[in-house]
């Protein structure tokens, strides 16, 4: 099993997933450390040390005094070279992330509006052994691909379901590689169920727009982890 994550380092991905990546342009200041010490409820100590990871990857300017500054035209150049990258390294991995944003966020409102019980009985399941299998990955993997095929089969359309098992190899895999960096920090497997539940929730309550949204989202904050994961140069252990 892989070292656990230093505190200050996890505290940096969480800091550019919700600001970097989009939130705040080239230029704009970060929140004070206060203001992100109370956010993320850590100490101010863990938010220098972030902060200071992150200027040292040419992330941000720290100015005496001023705050911290998402440095001008770095991050988003540096980030197209770095999804460049991570298609390089993984380009089934990156390709079918974006396929499956395609394929599963219609799935999700179709399976919404179509799941029937044994449908969601099915889904409860798979969610049942994701949670049980914390120390258990490979029946962690079965679980999370067994959520995924499930919201397909419940659409009850025979094209995306025959689409779903044709792919599966490359979703197994794809679904490994991603678990395999996110679970360098144990606290996101947890977050990892919590998701999954929340989408589920959606697709039982019959909530379309809601279930596509989680989903959507779902997928999306997968690939900007896996971009996260190359600013620190962690890529090659994916």
């Amino acid at each position: 099993m892989a070292a656990k994550k230093k505190t200050y380092l996890v505290l940096a991905d969480k800091i550019i997933e919700c600001y970097l990546g989009g939130n705040l342009k080239p230029g704009e200041r970060l929140p004070s450390e206060r203001e992100l010490a109370g956010q993320f409820n850590v100490s101010r100590t863990t938010i220098r040390e972030a902060l200071r990871t992150m200027e040292l990857n040419g992330l941000i300017d720290i100015r005496q005094g001023g705050g911290s500054y998402v440095k001008v035209s770095d991050f988003q150049s540096r980030k197209e070279e770095i999804i460049t990258a991570v298609k390089a390294e993984n380009p089934l991995v990156y390709e079918m992330l974006e396929l499956r944003r395609a394929l599963e966020v219609e799935s999700a409102f179709l399976a919404a509006k179509r799941a029937n019980p044994a449908d969601l009985e099915k889904l409860r399941t798979a969610l049942n052994n994701m949670a049980l299998a914390k120390q258990n990955p490979e029946l962690g993997l079965k679980a999370d691909l067994d959520f995924h095929i499930g919201i397909s089969e419940a659409t009850h359309n025979s094209i995306f379901i025959e689409l779903i098992h044709t792919l599966r190899g490359h979703m197994e895999h794809t679904i490994k590689t991603t678990q395999n960096h996110r679970f360098k920090d144990p606290s996101r497997y947890e977050d990892t169920i919590e998701e999954h539940k929340e989408i589920y929730m959606a697709i039982a309550s019959g909530n379309g727009d809601r279930a596509k949204e989680l989903m959507e989202g779902h997928v999306t904050k997968i690939r900007e982890e896996l971009v996260v994961s190359m600013v620190f140069g962690l890529g090659k252990e994916i």
